[in-house]
């Protein structure tokens, strides 16, 4: 639940909880999926995977596929290899990145398990799944490395060509690049030295609509219809790959069922569909099963994490160096490489650590490729860095909140710039996390926790701490072509004046579950004073919206919805000069107020002039100023100078038995600061959808290879998600403090609450447990690990002083042992 909301002043619409225009449709089953489109003569596709991590393809027998009945093609690699190209990565993160060629059908030699070997055309899609079972392939197995560590030291090799599995490795250093001070120093000098490892497991996306594809080549252009985030760039990526004129392709998104970042792809059954139906001649349709998404779609995550963290004996952080291990899985999909870059900027979180280092190794195995997924890079760096806060104040001795205090950046420093060299507009830490530890009852907590502690309780009580920021809006241009990103990240969007009065809007963010259609309208009522019912918002298909890029990173409206803004705002200076013709006045002296031009200083009771009439004065074009053309219309392109900056704090209380290793979770509060919010309805449901994806990936979701590199976690029996009945009601608040890089003073919102949930939980977990000895435990703490943990701990020794650290990889190490034997 959300305890408070936004003042709603007068009839604004920004800051009014509005129902969601989509929802009708969605709800009553009117909206159309790319998997409910039919075309007269339609081909269905099924495709065959292999089911070998890493083998070489010595045959495949096509024959009784083919003869099998309702079948028109059956395709291969070696059938396709001079028209399929290589799937695009838009992220080369250094100039020396090395990266194998990404077919669509493997020709050769496979990668990993589901990769497509062949693709069988019928018309029907119960036809092509059973002549799939009947294309017969050979495989010669090859040695595979599934494990990211194992492929680091580079004895398996996932492409033997490559002569490596490292493919690239990437490096910030503040003392280099002038942003700070030298990381190595500090941790000479520290006084207090934290040395942690994490792992981030992989995941699933797991998004509501599993993908789909529907291609018909019988017009004067390519039309796809695809469940995906990406339209524009799909229609790019399309062209550049297979040679076509991006005039000849028309890319459709229709009502997308989520992505999460799983649907930023340019996937392999989308090439392959369009091939299809190029060959064919005729209208195509794909659509993946669930166990195929589990096993082919990208994952996510999938991160070794060692981070060093130099300290005062007082607690102020003076340093801190993180060195990474990132699976990119077989291939580099669009943005693969680049994703734990991206979290290379926010380790230092909101602590103004002085000296900072970075260190990253992408490397391939022979698992599906990751990309990304909610948060993409964010997560993995906020849990990181709220893990090791917790730490440096267990080893001191001090409450978690009031170490991060102590280390944050103060409301009054704000502009700041970081160690890492992104500047911070806006923000207050101290606010919200003061509302956050009311609503929680930290205090009352914290005594419940030492009463349970003192009496031996069999479940103990964990307070867990995350207090997160974020880059949203991934946008400047100029930033990400400083980090070799292949294209800008700029926003467009256009406003129509209709002779009606109503109004269009235009918009490159393409909506997958976002609610773009009722926040721009809301947006929009405000700045041309019409009502919200008269405003439509189109999106999504390269035809209408011609010029986008597109939703994720949390940017389509600190990005998006300021090009509505723009856009907006040029409509009414192109109405002013024939507002000022039709009021005999100066275009100087016009005011433009809820919906009307008014003559400054020509009193209150003027009637004015509205917008809407104005538009139909156009149309008809019978008394325009001279020079005028005949339309109010609007473009916008915006592209912003700097990220924007959301934060929050999060707490958590679980209950863990410690006889069983069960986990409950007790109470949940968060209080965001997102700037302004334009619907806090929408707004909720981001949040609340957000962190139950966070705790899932602390408490019960991970993708698991086995040792050949099948994924035994290939369905919702294994790969668990939570449901409702799993999760609280969670407490909700917000903060505000505006954004100052754009009109709105809105930050972002759609990834925070999976940023900031994970390390809470998890910090809760073990703060439950410390008492015990436990001092780490590998994500999900799913009840089986939780009870090893205490287990492992109870037979640790105990010893008066801090335990020293002990590699356990490393040989002929001695345990201590205490006087009388090992307990």
């Amino acid at each position: 639940m959300t305890i408070t909301q936004e003042p709603q002043a007068g009839t604004r619409e920004v800051g009014r909880d509005r129902r969601r225009k989509e929802d009708q449709r969605l709800i009553t089953g009117r909206t159309k999926w790319t998997n409910n489109i039919e075309l007269p003569g339609m081909l269905h596709l099924s495709m065959v995977r292999s089911p070998f991590a890493h083998a070489r393809i010595t045959g495949i027998d096509t024959t009784e596929a083919k003869a099998a009945p309702g079948v028109m093609a059956v395709l291969t690699g070696e059938d396709l290899k001079d028209q399929q190209g290589s799937l695009p990565n838009a992220w080369p993160v250094t100039p020396e990145q090395k990266a194998p060629p990404h077919p669509a059908v493997a020709v050769d030699r496979v990668t990993f398990s589901g990769e497509i070997v062949a693709v069988v055309v019928a018309r029907s899609a119960a036809a092509a799944r059973d002549a799939a079972e009947l294309v017969d392939v050979d495989y010669e197995e090859l040695d595979a490395v599934i494990d990211l560590k194992v492929a680091a030291a580079d004895e398996v090799l996932a492409h033997p060509d490559l002569g490596t599995n490292e493919s690239a490795l990437w490096v910030f250093d503040s003392a280099e690049a002038g942003t700070g001070d030298d990381v190595e120093a500090a941790i000479r000098d520290a006084e207090v030295l934290i040395e942690r490892e994490f792992r981030q497991q992989r995941l699933i996306p797991s998004f509501m609509e599993p993908r789909s594809v529907v291609v018909d080549p019988t017009g004067e252009q390519f039309v796809m219809w695809s469940a995906t985030q990406v339209p524009h760039i799909l229609r790019l990526m399309l062209a550049l790959t297979l040679g076509v004129a991006e005039s000849k392709v028309r890319v459709i998104a229709p009502d997308v069922g989520g992505g999460f970042g799983g649907k930023l792809q340019v996937t392999p059954e989308e090439v392959i569909t369009f091939l299809v139906a190029r060959h064919t001649g005729k209208p195509c349709k794909w659509n993946e099963t669930r166990s195929e998404s589990l096993l082919a779609a990208h994952h996510g995550r999938d991160q070794w994490q060692k981070l060093t963290l130099a300290a005062k004996a007082d607690g102020t952080v003076t340093g801190l160096k993180v060195q990474l291990i990132a699976n990119m899985g077989a291939y580099l999909g669009l943005v693969t490489s680049g994703v734990p870059i991206l979290g290379a900027f926010m380790f230092n979180a909101i602590y103004k650590f002085p000296s900072y280092r970075f260190e990253c190794q992408n490397v391939f195995t022979n698992t599906t490729w990751t990309d990304a997924y909610r948060g993409a890079g964010r997560p993995e760096a906020t849990f990181a860095i709220e893990r090791m806060m917790d730490e440096l104040a267990t080893e001191l001795g001090r409450d978690p909140l009031e170490v991060r205090e102590q280390n944050w950046i103060k409301h009054e420093e704000f502009p700041f710039t970081t160690v890492a060299g992104l500047e911070y507009d806006s923000g207050n830490y101290e606010a919200a996390t003061a509302r956050a530890k009311e609503l929680f009852k930290y205090d009352e907590l914290r005594a419940e926790q030492a009463r349970r502690r003192e009496s031996g309780d069999r479940v103990q009580l964990g307070l867990g701490v995350s207090t997160f920021t974020e880059m949203c809006g991934l946008a400047p241009s100029r930033v990400l072509g400083s980090l070799a990103y292949g294209a800008g990240g700029w926003e467009h969007a256009s406003v129509r004046m209709l002779p009606s009065g109503k109004v269009e809007v235009i918009t490159g963010s393409s909506a997958h579950g976002q609610g773009h259609e009722t926040a721009w309208s809301q947006i929009v009522a405000d700045q041309l004073g019409v009502p919200f019912e008269d405003v439509e918002v189109l999106h999504g298909d390269t035809q209408i919206s011609h010029k986008g890029l597109d939703t994720y990173g949390s940017r389509s409206l600190v990005v998006g919805g300021q090009a509505v803004i723009k856009a907006a705002q040029k409509v009414i200076e192109k109405a002013k000069p024939l507002a000022a013709h039709v009021l005999e006045a100066n275009v100087a002296d016009l005011e433009f107020a809820d919906g009307k031009f008014t003559v400054r200083g020509a009193g209150a009771d003027q009637e004015g002039l509205s917008l809407t009439g104005l538009a139909l004065s156009v149309f008809a074009a019978h008394d325009l100023p001279d020079g005028m053309e005949a339309s109010l219309d609007a473009d916008a392109t915006y592209d912003p100078v700097n990220f924007s900056y959301p934060h929050g704090t999060h707490l958590c209380a679980m209950e863990v038995d410690t006889e069983t290793g069960e986990t409950t979770m007790r109470s949940y509060v968060c209080v965001d600061d997102i700037g302004t919010v334009v619907n806090p309805l929408i707004v909720d449901g981001q949040i609340h959808g957000g962190l139950v994806q966070g705790i899932a990936q602390a408490l019960w979701e991970e993708a698991v290879y086995d040792d050949q590199g099948t994924l035994i976690t290939g369905s919702f029996v294994d790969y668990t998600l939570p449901t409702s009945a799993d999760t609280i009601s969670f407490v909700t608040d917000r903060t505000v403090t505006p954004s100052t890089t754009n009109d709105l003073g809105a930050k972002g919102v759609g990834e925070a609450g999976t940023i900031a949930s994970t390390p809470a939980v998890v910090n809760a977990v073990l703060d439950a447990l410390r008492p015990l000895g436990v001092t780490d435990i590998v994500m999900p703490c799913t009840p089986e690990r939780v009870w090893n943990a205490i287990q492992g701990a109870a037979h640790q020794p105990v010893v008066e002083e801090a335990a020293p650290h002990f590699d356990e990889s490393a040989p002929n190490q001695d345990t201590p042992e205490t006087e009388g034997g090992t307990l």
